[in-house]
């Protein structure tokens, strides 16, 4: 049986609205690398989802939310990112045929992503005075950029994507 939705303070619901996004990330690699998909063309997706959504992501918690209490949690969601950079960093320096870098990537991203809904965030919002956390959000509609919708052009994790077979 499924869970209660998460209520989420409103000021910080644009980082968990990415978080969706994020999800998605991972199930893609996943059915890419489940349909034997050429792995340059997952590589070039995550490229493109690093720069246009994930970087931008990171940066927005570590400035607005991680550096607010200094504690294990925080700790723990900056060493992830550190360690999800990391491994953006080997597909950004050369094409990788490592299909586990793959499947590593996706199960990082996914995993951190239910700690900071489950755990931080929730944690964030009990410590997290009404006021700073208004601050937060004040910041965050400044800086944050909604994802529309990823529209990244080759959807090789469409079954029977014929897109891209010749070349």
């Amino acid at each position: 049986m499924p869970g209660k939705p998460i209520k989420r303070n409103e000021n910080i619901v644009p980082l968990s609205r990415d978080h969706h996004f994020g999800l998605l990330f991972c199930w893609k690699i996943r059915q890419g690398l489940k349909a034997k998909i050429e792995l340059e063309r997952v590589r070039k997706y995550i490229l493109y989802f690093w720069k246009f959504h994930l970087e931008q992501h990171f940066n927005e918690e570590e400035t607005l939310l991680f550096s607010q209490v200094q504690n294990k949690l925080c700790d723990d969601g900056f060493s992830q990112h550190k360690e999800i950079r990391n491994i953006i960093a080997r597909f950004t320096e050369s094409a990788n045929d490592n299909e586990e870098l793959y499947a590593l990537l996706a199960s990082l991203v996914d995993e951190h992503i239910r700690f900071e809904e489950r755990i931080l965030f929730p944690y964030l919002e009990s410590v997290l005075p009404v006021e700073k956390l208004g601050e937060i959000g004040t910041q965050l509609k400044e800086m944050h950029v909604e994802p529309s919708a990823d529209n990244y052009s080759d959807e090789f994790w469409i079954k029977n994507n014929e897109q891209h077979k010749f070349g």
